[in-house]
């Protein structure tokens, strides 16, 4: 079946061949503009033109200029017009010989230009600048339109219709985007207009010293002549030199009779071709912004020897040359647009390159100094990094060569001698914060420091430039460490010659542009050490509070001879007493208490506890409550705890929770106020302390909690070593939100919900977050339940809650400057009675008569609640009458 496809194609390809006209007819009424496009794609990308193969017409060249020279395109075509032509390849795509460097993809001249990508599609897919709302559709008078350099069926070549030529071109225009195609075209046209001889057509092109210059991109246009013979050869000429130099560079039409009568007319080539130049007319291309942007040259006009220009081939010719500037506006802009997408994309791989880097600062400059070398094809580059305790030093240096590229290296294979580098010119851009730019070191008299060293620089360096590093705002240099950084080049190297030249503005503005990114990559790598030394240091640091933290050997000796059987029992220390107060018992006898309600709720037996490693933990925590806060102490946190053991054991709650329950309820009541220095979360977020800047909310309670991770997880306090990895997770998240719960401002918000579930008789004890809340309320219950003791413990304890409330006063009034409120005002402490009054009506009440609700045998918590609430309710009467002051 192949077979028989691929003989009845051959022979349809045959018998197209021999009848020609069919075919040209036919594809002039069938053609889209699809098939156009990829014909002229086919035909223009494919070209590779050979170095040793040259046009015969190239020998003319030089009849355009006196000074005139063939050169490749790669040398002389304009970066901005190479881009469009492939067959000119820009030298700075040239790859870097180091495989750790990017490539060039773009030139620093190509970098420099200000781009804006407004490429849009027509309806049918093809690139055109002009969107559907610009562009009309202009009607066609007199039928199909003429071919590429042919007519329209039926109509002579003697008739054309001049506007449906125009109209074809406006077409083309709109839709088409190369340059060489499409004066190619215009000239077929202009040759059935004006009958010339040879068409040339050159666009100006500027060098990266803002000169300009004139670059053939149609060479001798003949009719019959191919688009490859036209565009093969790439003429340079001279601005102002030659006809066409003067056309360029006064924007005025040169129509010349006799071409041996213009002094600007070069007759070498004539000579050496045999070819007779006798008539010229010369004029000039130019944009919407009426700027010269090529120029367009017919020589000698047919009908005879004597035959010139006349008026009406001006008009023509300049008619038709009109489109063509639209043609290259249009291309330039396309143009931009792609060059645009080129410069982004070196900038992203420029920024993935410098921030794959972030641990080593030394690596990290070995990279932006290759870079750099290979894209400005410097000698040397050379960053400094500047030293924050000095204006006038640099803290460090890193200096590398051009050659050192082609070696891949993590790090130099050699030092580099910091005598033998220039300071001189960083130091002067560090001060200005602005780059410096030298052509010449030896020429330049500026600075002192020159003229006295010219000779030891002459052998140096030639050219430098000098751009100040910042980390991305102008006016802002590194801040990691107040750090600015200067990257210096020196001697920029000529591809061709090998010989040092100068550095342009583009070199400056392609350097700015680059150093943005260095300073943000040397500010993250400077942050990433700065972080490593301050995570090493904080390693040493737990390792030393870990050790001071941990309990004293002695004391923990002690504590271990006490074998458990020896350990006071519940019953003789009052444990399970919902009156219990720990003033009668000492030190070790609360550790001892401590150990005991571990044992009771069997917690010990459960989870495998090493009976050290108990004894331990329980010391740490009692050693990491700070002795001088009056009330927060390990007294505290030993009464939450008694608490809580009693509300499980004498409420019965115990059965009502899990085992890994009941353990993380009682490691956070004896670890929920560790490292508590005595002031609120009020007063942590208003003195600005370091602590407030690692939480937006419960201060001090995350802090308590890092604390009772930090002791859980030092070596011997290991109390949870023998749970599951599931549960120790599950664990350590039960003893956070506990510890998160005793902020009276979360418990203020949840215990709505709380009430409500109970007085409507929803609570389930199956509901995980039902018990989730439970075990919250439970922890404020424990936390405030001085509140519940006789009158006498409660009275004493108030007097220590008072003490420490009014020190935070001492201290907000002294070092904050501001007047504390009324609980911390050691002026108010008339007014503590009628406060300990509102405390129990908006805090306590009600949630002890919501857990006698659902225990009975919790109610011993709400009645002695309300007991005290009578004696403070009197103390406050009597203040009142001013029979008592304060707690008295």
């Amino acid at each position: 079946m192949e077979d028989y496809c691929c003989a009845e194609r051959e022979k349809l390809e045959a018998w197209l061949d021999n009848h020609l006209e069919f075919t040209h007819t036919y594809f002039i009424r069938k053609a889209s503009r699809e098939m156009v496009n990829g014909w002229f794609a086919e035909r223009i990308h494919s070209i590779q033109p050979s170095a040793s193969k040259k046009n015969p017409l190239q020998q003319r060249a030089h009849q355009s200029s006196t000074d005139s020279t063939s050169l490749s395109a790669s040398n002389i075509l304009p970066s901005t017009l190479c881009f469009l032509d492939n067959r000119c390849p820009s030298p700075a795509t040239v790859p870097s010989p180091a495989p750790s460097i990017p490539t060039r993809k773009i030139s620093a001249s190509e970098f420099d230009r200000p781009l804006r990508p407004i490429v849009v599609k027509d309806s049918e897919g093809s690139l055109t600048f002009l969107s559907k709302g610009d562009r009309q559709t202009v009607p066609v008078q007199g039928g199909s339109m003429m071919g590429e350099g042919g007519v329209s069926e039926g109509v002579s070549g003697s008739n054309v219709d001049h506007c449906a030529r125009l109209l074809q071109l406006v077409k083309d225009v709109s839709s088409h985007l190369d340059v060489t195609a499409l004066c190619h075209k215009i000239f077929l046209h202009i040759n059935e207009l004006m009958a010339a001889d040879r068409y040339s057509l050159f666009l100006v092109g500027e060098d990266s010293s803002n000169r300009k210059f004139l670059v053939s991109r149609l060479f001798d246009v003949a009719e019959g002549s191919t688009l490859e013979e036209s565009s093969s050869s790439c003429i340079r000429l001279e601005w102002n030199k030659g006809i066409v130099g003067h056309v360029a560079a006064t924007g005025k039409l040169l129509n010349i009779k006799n071409a041996y009568e213009d002094p600007r007319f070069n007759a070498e080539v004539d000579l050496i071709t045999g070819y007779k130049t006798q008539s010229i007319l010369c004029l000039p291309i130019k944009n919407h912004r009426d700027e010269v942007v090529g120029v367009a040259q017919a020589i000698n006009k047919k009908g005879g020897e004597d035959s010139a220009f006349s008026e009406q081939d001006e008009k023509d010719f300049s008619a038709y040359l009109a489109f063509s500037g639209i043609v290259l506006y249009n291309a330039q802009l396309y143009e931009t647009s792609q060059l645009e997408n080129r410069r982004n994309q070196v900038l992203l791989d420029l920024a993935s390159l410098i921030f794959e880097e972030q641990q080593c600062l030394k690596v990290l400059l070995r990279k932006i100094a290759g870079t750099i070398l290979s894209f400005m094809q410097a000698q040397a580059c050379t960053v400094f990094i500047a030293d924050d305790d000095s204006m006038n030093s640099f803290s460090s240096v890193f200096y590398m060569e051009y050659e050192e590229l082609r070696e891949v290296l993590v790090a130099p294979k050699r030092d580099c001698d910091v005598n033998q580098i220039d300071y001189m010119y960083a130091q002067y851009v560090k001060n200005t914060m602005r780059p410096l730019n030298i052509s010449d070191v030896t020429k330049d008299q500026r600075f002192p420091w020159t003229r006295e060293n010219s000779d030891h620089n002459s052998n140096q360096i030639k050219s430098l430039l000098c751009t100040p590093i910042r980390n991305g705002k102008k006016d802002k240099v590194i801040v990691c460490v107040s750090y600015v950084g200067v990257c210096q080049l020196v001697n920029k190297m000529d591809e061709a010659s090998g010989t040092v030249k100068a550095f342009n503005r583009n070199d400056e503005q392609f350097l700015e542009a680059f150093t943005i990114f260095c300073g943000l990559g040397i500010q993250n790598t400077q942050m990433y050490e700065t972080v490593e030394r301050a995570m090493a240091k904080q390693e040493v640091t737990l390792e030393v509070l870990s050790y001071h933290a941990s309990a004293a050997e002695e004391e923990l000796r002690e504590l271990q001879v006490t074998v458990v059987s020896t350990v006071p029992s519940a019953q003789s220390l009052r444990l399970m007493d919902f009156s219990f107060s720990d003033f009668d018992l000492s030190d070790t006898e609360t550790t001892q208490g401590t150990i005991r309600m571990f044992l009771d709720l069997n917690l010990v037996q459960n989870f495998q506890m090493k009976y050290t490693s108990l004894c331990q933990w329980v010391l740490s925590v009692k050693k990491n409550y700070r002795k001088n806060v009056a009330y927060h102490n390990w007294r505290h946190a030993f009464n939450t705890a008694q608490s809580m053991f009693t509300l499980l054991k004498s409420g019965h709650l115990q059965n009502n929770f899990s085992d890994l329950e009941v353990l993380a309820l009682m490691i956070a009541t004896l670890s929920h106020d560790l490292d508590h220095r005595g002031v609120n979360n009020s007063y942590i977020q208003r003195s600005d302390h370091p602590l407030a800047q690692l939480y937006c909310h419960s201060t001090m309670e995350h802090h308590h909690f890092d604390q009772c991770l930090m002791i859980l997880n030092s070596s011997g306090n290991q109390i949870l070593s023998g749970l599951s990895l599931d549960e120790y997770k599950t664990t350590l998240k039960m003893i956070e939100k506990a510890i998160l719960a005793t902020d009276l401002a979360l418990y203020m918000k949840r215990r709505g919900e709380f009430f409500e579930l109970t007085k409507n008789s929803k609570f389930v004890w199956e509901d995980e977050q039902h018990k989730d809340l439970l075990r919250s309320m439970l922890m404020t219950a424990c936390d405030i339940s001085a509140i519940t003791k006789p009158w006498p413990v409660q009275k004493r304890i108030a007097e220590l809650v008072a003490a420490e409330f009014f020190e935070q006063g001492d201290k907000e009034r002294r070092e904050l400057n501001i007047e504390p409120i009324d609980l911390m005002n050691r002026e108010k402490k008339d007014k503590i009675p009628s406060m300990q009054v509102s405390f129990i009506d908006a805090i306590c009440t009600q949630l002890y008569e919501t857990l006698a609700g659902m225990s009975k045998f919790c109610s011993p918590l709400l009645e002695g609640c309300q007991k005290n609430r009578q004696h403070w309710n009197r103390l406050a009467e009597e203040s009142e009458k001013g029979l008592v002051t304060g707690l008295v």
